[in-house]
């Protein structure tokens, strides 16, 4: 068996029928190019995620009130009053893997400066506050202990909001603007932070005293929140336990279940939307592939006419000595060459569909070498599996039988 022979003559049955073949490998160059192209969106979303929760801290730990459960019986959420800065100040005394801690309330209203306003929200926190959650300074300061133990009316705004109500080329430092009717002088310029992964303006904010906002905004002695730094990504188990346990010496509860709280860390919510994502790109893969297999469905279809055709030419090469092994391998190239070929093609419109999705919508894409390896070994296997019957099939016939074919 001379199989450079066979595949000679598998590329010049081929190259007869030149757009038949092209129609036929149609089918796989569209599933290869579709797999690596959803593959590389799906990949590209889950490390844009991940590149931006990590951004804020792989040691960020944050704690937020829950529904509080006693004896089986659920209470109730007790959001409104279960945080108190007691809870905090225990935190900072007696949690040794906690590096920095800060309070936090907020609310939402309109900004107003002159004639132009602009819808924000307003977050009350300490000066550490801006280290946990990676908020970094431009121009002027941050607010002093003094002025948040005064309910002092100054606070920090985002790039947005001076782009909002600003005109441009205005230093906004030391300007007055009015929040929700109460004037706030700003004293800092938050460096711009873009958008994160789901579309939420970053720079769409301003941040005060967490006493002014609690007192002079919302009118509450609780606070909404707690968010804390780990002293490192490694203690950030650690600093979950002592948490925990701080929280329920606080709240006097004894049992797990019955916590009106929740703590949660950015490495868990990194882990939840990474499997998420990870589900979505199998399901993208999977969505693609079917026309991997409606390609290889065209295969076996177009063998089938193949070997239809080229009845009397088997039955002439089996009268002279061709063996039915030789006529099966002889099709079984011809399908294979269909399905590489049209792999390799499809390989290629996979980076150009790739690339034009994240130059051209700004996409985030990241080409797997994996995914490229398994859909030309899986189109290749295609070409294998659906071209083995008709092969089979042709290399049956009797060759008296095919030689008498009309």
């Amino acid at each position: 068996m001379n199989y450079v022979n066979l595949v000679k003559i598998a590329k010049n049955a081929l190259l007869r029928n030149k757009f038949r073949a092209f129609l036929t490998m149609l089918g796989i160059i569209i599933g290869v190019a579709s797999v690596i192209a959803m593959l590389a969106i799906g990949q590209g979303s889950k490390k844009s995620i991940q590149d931006q929760m990590s951004s804020m801290g792989s040691n960020l730990v944050f704690i937020m009130p829950g529904s509080q459960q006693r004896g089986g019986v659920m209470m109730g959420n007790s959001s409104s009053q279960s945080l108190k800065l007691e809870d905090m100040e225990a935190i900072r005394q007696q949690c040794q893997n906690i590096s920095a801690v800060s309070p936090e309330v907020r609310t939402s209203g309109q900004v107003v400066f002159g004639n132009e306003n602009w819808p924000t929200s307003i977050y009350g926190a300490n000066a550490e506050y801006l280290g946990i959650k990676k908020f970094a300074v431009e121009s002027g300061r941050v607010f002093t202990e003094r002025e948040i133990t005064s309910l002092a009316k100054v606070c920090l705004v985002g790039q947005t909001i001076v782009e909002k109500i600003f005109p441009k080329g205005m230093d906004p430092i030391g300007q007055t603007i009015r929040f929700k009717n109460i004037p706030m002088k700003i004293i800092g310029v938050l460096s711009d932070k873009g958008e994160n992964s789901f579309g939420q303006d970053q720079d769409d904010l301003m941040i005060a005293p967490y006493t002014t906002v609690q007192r002079r905004f919302l009118a509450i002695d609780y606070i909404q929140g707690i968010y804390a730094s780990a002293a490192s990504e490694e203690k950030t188990d650690a600093a979950i336990a002592e948490l925990q346990q701080v929280m329920r010496k606080q709240h006097k509860i004894a049992k797990p279940e019955d916590d009106d709280f929740r703590v949660m860390s950015q490495s868990e919510l990194v882990k939840t939307f990474t499997s998420i994502s990870d589900i979505l790109t199998t399901l993208l893969g999977a969505i693609a592939g079917i026309s991997l297999l409606v390609g290889g469905i065209g295969i076996m279809n177009i063998m089938y006419v193949s070997v239809t055709e080229r009845t009397r030419e088997i039955g002439l090469r089996m009268s002279i000595g061709g063996k039915g092994r030789d006529i099966l391998m002889q099709f079984l190239i011809e399908s294979t060459l269909l399905s590489v070929v049209g792999g390799v093609i499809g390989i290629l419109f996979g980076y150009l569909i790739s690339a034009v999705v994240g130059s051209l919508m700004g996409w985030p894409v990241v080409i797997m070498t994996q995914s490229v390896v398994v859909s030309f070994f899986v189109c290749s296997a295609i070409g294998i599996f659906f071209g083995w019957y008709p092969a089979k099939k042709a290399a049956g016939l009797n060759p008296i039988d095919a030689l008498r074919y009309e």
